[in-house]
C-alpha cells in the first residue's frame, strides 16, 4: 500500500497482481463461484487500486476474447483462456491508460457472468462500477440484480432506486426490468424509483424505451427524453417536462443530502423517513400543508425537527424514536 498521500505504484508486483487477477477471472468463469469468493474477491480488489485496474483489464481482455470466439465459432462453447494465457495478454495490455476515479468506500466491482443481487440499508448508498464503463448508484433501502453477459445486460430493480450512467453498446443492450415494465437504455443517465403502487423513470440525458415487458402495446410504450419523467401504474402511464436542473436536485441523494424547494412539510417529512429508522410523523393537516426550503442531510433527522421548531414555532414530541410535529 501507497502511504498517505503518496500516487499509487502501478509497478510494484505487477506479475503477481496481474496474475492473480486473471485467476480471479478464471475462477468467475468456472461455473463453482459462489457468495464466499464473491466475498474473497471483493477484500482482494480493496486492497489495492492496483489490484482493481488489473482486475478491470482482464475482465475487458476475458469479454473481447469471448466475443471473438463466438464469432469464430458461433456453434462452439466458449473455452475458458488458462491462467497461463491471461498474464501475456495482460502484460500487452498494460499499455492502456490507467482506469480513472475508482473510488474506495461503497464502490464494488462486478464484471463476471451470472446473477448479483446488491442492496443497500435505510440511509445507505452504493455505488457499482463494471467493466464495461456502466455505473450504477443505489439510493436508500433498495434492492437491485443484475446479470451481465456477451450477449445482454440485465438489471432488476426490485425495491428502491437507482441512477443509471449507461455505456451504450447497440449490440449488447442494457434494460432495467421493473413493476412489469421495462427501460432499455438508448445511451443515456436516467434514474428509476419503485415505489408501492407506481414507478417514476426520469431522464437526464439521452434517451430511453419505456414499454411493458409483458405485452407489446403502442398504447404502453414511449421513448422519453432529456428532461422527461414518466410515472407508471399497473395500467396507467404519463409523461411530464421538467428542467434538468430540478431534476439534478431530486438526485441530491447521490451527494448524502436531501433538498426542498417549497416542498409541503408532509412530502418533506415522507422523503426524510426514507433515509432515517426516525421516523417523522406530521399530526395534523395545517401543518402538513406548510411549506419548506433548505437542504438538510440524509441522515439527520434532528436538523429538520430543528428547522420544524425554529422556523415554523410548532411543537415535537419524541415518542421512542418517532418525533410527532403539530401546532
Amino acid at each position: 500500500m501507497s502511504a498517505a498521500g503518496e500516487e499509487p505504484r502501478w509497478d510494484r508486483n505487477s506479475l503477481e497482481i496481474q496474475n492473480a487477477a486473471a485467476a480471479w477471472i478464471e475462477l468467475c468463469e468456472s461455473g463453482e463461484w459462489n457468495a464466499e469468493k464473491q466475498g474473497e474477491l471483493e477484500a482482494w480488489l480493496a486492497e489495492s487500486p492496483a489490484h482493481r485496474v488489473a482486475y478491470l483489464r482482464a475482465s475487458d481482455v476475458w469479454k473481447r476474447a469471448s466475443r471473438l470466439r463466438a464469432l469464430s465459432h458461433p456453434t462452439s462453447d466458449i473455452v475458458v483462456p488458462g491462467r497461463r494465457i491471461l498474464p501475456a495478454v495482460l502484460k500487452f495490455a498494460a499499455g492502456l491508460a490507467i482506469v480513472a476515479g475508482l473510488g474506495v468506500g461503497a464502490m464494488q466491482l462486478v464484471s463476471h457472468t451470472g446473477e448479483r443481487t446488491y442492496s443497500t440499508a435505510i440511509g445507505g448508498r452504493k455505488t457499482i462500477a463494471f467493466a464495461d464503463g456502466t455505473r450504477i448508484e443505489l439510493n436508500t433501502n433498495t434492492v437491485l440484480r443484475t446479470r451481465m453477459t456477451t450477449a445482454s445486460r440485465m438489471v432488476w430493480l426490485d425495491k428502491g432506486e437507482a441512477y443509471f450512467q449507461v455505456k451504450h453498446d447497440p449490440a449488447h443492450p442494457f434494460t432495467v426490468m421493473i413493476s412489469g415494465r421495462r427501460v432499455t437504455d438508448l445511451g443515456t443517465k436516467f434514474v428509476v424509483r419503485r415505489g408501492s403502487s407506481q414507478t417514476e423513470v426520469a431522464v437526464l440525458q439521452g434517451s430511453v424505451r419505456f414499454d411493458a415487458s409483458d405485452i407489446q402495446s403502442a398504447a404502453r410504450t414511449a421513448t422519453l427524453l432529456r428532461g422527461d419523467v414518466a410515472l407508471a401504474s399497473a395500467d396507467a402511464m404519463s409523461i411530464t417536462k421538467e428542467p434538468v436542473q430540478e431534476l439534478a436536485r431530486t438526485l441530491s441523494w447521490r451527494h448524502g443530502v436531501v433538498v426542498f424547494n417549497h416542498t409541503t412539510l408532509a412530502d418533506a417529512a415522507n422523503e426524510f423517513n426514507r433515509y432515517n429508522v426516525q421516523k417523522i410523523v406530521i399530526a395534523d393537516p395545517a401543518a402538513a400543508r406548510l411549506a419548506i426550503d433548505g437542504t438538510f442531510p440524509t441522515n439527520n433527522v434532528e436538523a429538520f425537527i430543528d428547522a420544524a421548531q425554529r422556523v415554523f414555532k410548532l411543537h415535537v414530541e419524541n415518542y421512542g424514536g418517532e418525533f410527532l410535529i403539530s401546532r
